[in-house]
């Protein structure tokens, strides 16, 4: 990718997603015979940095590992996706991150994270990665990091003019400020009802809950909506983007890949019905394959590039 290219920044969580699974979830008190076991990178800053680079971004990650033998591998992982890694730093004493993930018949999962180093990403990390941050085109953030460095994050963004996307995962509150230093806000269903207390269930209640945020004030709201698709709400574009038909196989990182694909598409400036089909399209090939990271579909993988985007 050239150096010329938009630069996608990435600040986030980085872990080691161990998969187990199961004919369905156990309920308090029982044990279930699982299936298969299997070791993948996860994170969510993690998969949707890789998300964009398969997708042909030029992508920077800032982050937090262990110096254990899961972060030396997270480590040579996202250098082999071809990302820069100058900004992930290794922890002396804390674990790298790790999420235990489950997952059922259908495809869907639970998961429970143990964040180890990525709670030790702090606002002094921020500041020693400020030449990259200067450079960035868009800013991505999470909430697997403390909210802290977030708020640090929105505020030095707010200040140089810059674009933040937050992915609010896993879902928590957000202190009434941050929302209109957002330029998108990425929730899922459970994600838009913590934050609006409107139950998200289709296109009607989606809409209602991106109102709220908007009213808020965050710029631009996209309320993904799993099989359904994503509902866009923004001054030039409203309406539900449906997603492409798939049996799934896996949902985990489904909503990790989708904001990856969306930065990719604004980063080159494509409108918002063209960046939400993109990112649908993106997250449906994602499903139909089991793991995180290595489930984020390469570039060939997804639509055509918009006429003369």
């Amino acid at each position: 990718m050239e150096a010329t290219s938009p630069l996608l920044v990435i600040v986030g969580s980085v872990n080691t997603d161990l998969v187990v699974h199961t004919p369905h979830f156990p309920v308090p008190g029982e044990t279930c015979l699982g299936g298969g076991f299997q070791v993948f990178p996860g994170g969510k800053g993690a998969n949707q940095a890789v998300a964009a680079a398969r997708l042909g971004a030029r992508v920077a990650l800032v982050g937090k590992v262990g110096r254990d033998e899961f972060g030396q591998q997270a480590l040579a992982n996202l250098q082999q996706e071809g990302l820069a890694t100058t900004h992930v730093s290794q922890h002396a004493e804390a674990a790298s991150g790790v999420a235990l993930i489950t997952i059922n018949a259908e495809g869907q999962n639970t998961i429970v994270v143990a964040p180890g180093a990525n709670h030790e990403l702090l606002p002094a990390d921020i500041d020693e990665a400020m030449a990259l941050l200067e450079e960035a085109t868009l800013l991505v953030v999470q909430l697997e990091i403390p909210l802290l460095t977030v708020v640090y994050l929105v505020e030095w963004a707010r200040q140089r003019n810059k674009r933040v996307v937050l992915n609010p995962a896993p879902a928590q509150p957000l202190p009434e400020a941050m929302y209109r230093d957002l330029f998108l806000l990425t929730p899922n269903e459970t994600e838009a009802e913590l934050l609006t207390g409107i139950p998200v269930r289709d296109a009607d209640s989606a809409q209602v809950a991106a109102q709220v945020l908007r009213e808020r004030g965050v710029q631009n709201v996209v309320v993904t909506l799993g099989a359904q698709g994503a509902f866009v709400h923004t001054a030039t574009y409203t309406g539900l983007v449906p997603a492409p038909r798939v049996q799934a196989v896996d949902t985990t990182a489904a909503g990790d890949v989708f904001t990856g694909a969306l930065a990719v598409a604004l980063t080159h400036g494509w409108d918002w019905e063209q960046a939400a089909e993109f990112a649908c399209q993106a997250a449906a090939v994602a499903v139909t394959r089991l793991g995180a990271q290595v489930s984020a579909p390469y570039r060939h993988e997804v639509m055509p590039v918009p006429t003369g985007k």
